[in-house]
């Protein structure tokens, strides 16, 4: 096959459709407001709402996430950007999202076109646009998709995989260009910068990108088989580019890795370990299929925290089913691998992505928006077996270099069986996704919608109740706030909840002046001591300390303490825990020593983190500490990045010398 025969000249316009159909069927969802993670990274994170786009503010932006030790730099500096251009408006973030999206579905249609025409005979090679566009179109519309649409935050992954499909995009362009021009060294550049630069890019957006040398690995396997022009051997540059771009790299990480997993306190949030995590993955893999291929309105239903963790082969029994089928998926795609290898291409793309996610690290179970790559793998295998392209050379000139060894796979009639079965799936995705966006349109329908889907679900029971908060606007004769009891306490009942109800509970009457149940204090103060707060419950911890500080709720000092004291019980408490306490000890309590004690334990336990070093250098200047102060500031200042800290700094260091002068003798 020649380069020529990826430019594009069949399938735009099914792709045109496709791109139309897609921004219909989203758009009622782009009126939708925040949930659930939005708040920490977005509405409550003020690095990402600078008030002016110069570069300290934009390195501020970009160092300011809290989802990850790795900041995800891009996709936060993107969330600066439409904060600039339009404020907090969640319309426009959505809108955002959209059109990565949409660009994400472009790359779609040209590497599938790309991949279908690699052993295209002419017939096929027409029919491989409109294929492409048709799989470009399943995948923009699969509804398991729309959590990285309108689930802003979820950015983070869509744009992550920008750059993976860029990648694969040039991955596959400079393999071709390598076949059609032997010798030329710049074809083997751009197969190999085809690899390192979007990754590199990708993972500021998020990790998942470090993921593209692997899908890359699976489609030289399959689809090129490590040939070079001639058909003699392996094309050991290519065999070398993987072992320096992937393997390496792989044992550096899980050596630097799997230590740490061994530690039981890398599992103390989770009520899993690794081997059940790697049981309940089973069936969660196997889920993810159906929930890709056939989703029924009560599968994606966004929450997922009352999944049942698997505890053996037989508990539950789908956990030995599961294994079995994901078996019998590996063997299919060995099976296929010369018959139809964009078919086992596709499966391998699958189970490929859920290496990161669906293995050894300690992340939480379920999310849909896991599969966004994914299901590209999945519409790669189903069109490539319900509708091929037509007569192709299978695995020859590019996988052997033998022309003579051909497979005839007549075209499929799209009014035929085949057709048909794609046709109803592709009505079913479209009206799927399209109610699910219209649900996702305004707040309180979206939240009622998810706690129906998930009546078990904490979570989704504590964001029903919290939306009715919201619409009752704090007036304790409103309906909305009636409404709010059951599903909160529904949620603080359910055995694997966070505090996230009983803060809300609490939250809602103090800020109402209503009474306080003295059991949604020791519900909360139990599950703190039962298991190492989770990100979830340090979040309720700091929104109550936020209220009483700003004198919107009077809480019981005493309560308060001994939820702080249970939290704090455990092995090596998180540096935010202790900061949150630290807050509440100095500001609420007036205990000032407790106070800068648990920030300085904040400061050592995170020294990277500038909020608190921030924190502390106030604390010991309220404290004529000044040396000390003073010792914070230089430690501050070797975090300054870009800039990204001096006005802090400066009115630090004002601070410090305004309140030196006037404490000494001689000002005195």
């Amino acid at each position: 096959m020649t380069l020529n025969a990826l430019l594009p000249r069949t399938g735009w316009r099914l792709f045109a459709l496709a791109l139309i159909a897609t921004a219909i069927v989203y758009w009622p969802g782009l009126y939708g407001s925040w949930l659930f993670d939005d708040y920490p990274n977005i509405v409550d994170n003020h690095g990402v709402q600078p008030t002016q786009g110069d570069l300290p503010s934009l390195i501020g932006a970009a160092l300011s996430s809290p989802a990850s030790d790795f900041k995800r730099p891009l996709a936060s500096l993107s969330f600066a950007a439409n904060y600039l251009a339009a404020g907090l408006d969640p319309f426009w973030m959505k809108a955002t999202n959209l059109v990565i999206h949409l660009l994400n579905g472009l790359l779609v249609f040209l590497l599938a076109r790309a991949l279908l025409q690699i052993d295209a005979d002419d017939r096929g090679k027409q029919r491989a646009g409109n294929v492409a566009a048709l799989i470009a179109m399943a995948w923009l519309l699969l509804p398991i998709n729309l959590t990285s649409v309108l689930y802003v935050v979820q950015r983070m992954e869509s744009m992550a995989n920008l750059f993976v499909l860029i990648g694969l995009l040039g991955y596959v362009i400079g393999r071709l260009r390598m076949l059609d021009h032997p010798g030329r060294f710049g074809d083997l550049l751009l197969s190999i910068a085809s690899l390192i630069i979007p990754s590199a890019i990708g993972v500021l957006a998020k990790e998942t990108a470090v993921m593209l040398p692997l899908y890359a690995l699976l489609i030289e396997w399959l689809v090129f088989r490590f040939r070079g022009a001639s058909p003699e051997g392996i094309d050991r540059r290519i065999a070398a580019l993987f072992v320096v771009v992937l393997l390496l790299p792989m044992i550096v990480g899980l050596a630097w890795l799997v230590p740490r997993l061994l530690r039981p306190e890398s599992w103390a949030t989770r009520d899993f370990t690794m081997g059940t995590r790697l049981l309940t993955e089973m069936r969660i893999v196997v889920d993810y299929i159906g929930w890709t291929i056939l989703p029924l309105p009560h599968s994606l239903s966004f929450y997922h925290d009352d999944y049942v963790v698997s505890s053996g082969l037989l508990s539950p029994w789908t956990t030995l089913t599961s294994g079995i089928c994901l078996l019998a998926l590996v063997v299919l795609m060995f099976w296929l691998r010369k018959r139809r290898p964009l078919a086992a291409l596709g499966i391998a793309l699958f189970l490929g992505c859920q290496v990161l996610t669906g293995t050894i690290l300690p992340l939480e179970l379920v999310y849909e928006h896991r599969n966004y790559f994914a299901s590209f793998g999945l519409m790669l295998a189903l069109f490539s077996l319900l509708l091929p392209v037509g007569s192709f050379v299978g695995a020859t000139s590019v996988a052997t270099g033998d022309s003579r060894v051909a497979t005839e796979v007549a075209p499929t009639n799209i009014f035929g069986w085949r057709g048909l079965v794609l046709g109803g799936l592709m009505l079913w995705w479209v009206g799927m996704t399209a109610m699910s966006a219209y649900a996702w349109g305004e707040p309180l329908r979206l939240s009622q919608a998810l706690a129906e889907r998930g009546p078990d679900s904490p979570r989704a029971q504590y964001e029903l109740g919290r939306t009715y908060i919201i619409y009752s606007h704090y007036e304790p004769g409103s309906p909305y706030t009636k409404a709010a009891y059951a599903p909160l306490e529904r949620a603080a009942a359910l055995p694997k909840s966070s505090i996230l109800p009983q803060q809300a509970l609490i939250f809602m009457n103090s800020r109402m002046e209503l009474p306080l149940k003295d059991a949604w204090w020791n519900s909360m103060t139990a599950k703190l001591a039962a298991l190492r707060p989770g990100v979830q419950d340090e979040s309720s911890l700091a929104a109550l300390v936020d209220c009483a500080r700003h004198d919107d709720c009077d809480l019981p000092k005493d309560k308060m303490q001994a939820a702080f004291e249970a939290a704090m019980s455990h092995p090596e408490p998180s540096p935010r825990l202790m900061s949150t306490y630290a807050d509440y000890a100095w500001n609420v309590m007036g205990e000032r020593e407790l106070g800068a004690g648990l920030q300085t334990r904040a400061v050592n336990g995170a020294p990277q983190e500038p909020a608190y070093l921030i924190t502390l250098t106030r604390m010991l200047v309220a404290q004529h500490k000044f040396d000390e102060a003073r010792a914070r500031l230089a430690q501050l200042e070797s975090l300054n990045l870009g800039g990204h800290l001096d006005s802090q700094l400066k009115s630090l260091r004002r601070q410090v010398e305004t309140a030196a002068t006037s404490s000494s003798p001689a000002s005195s």
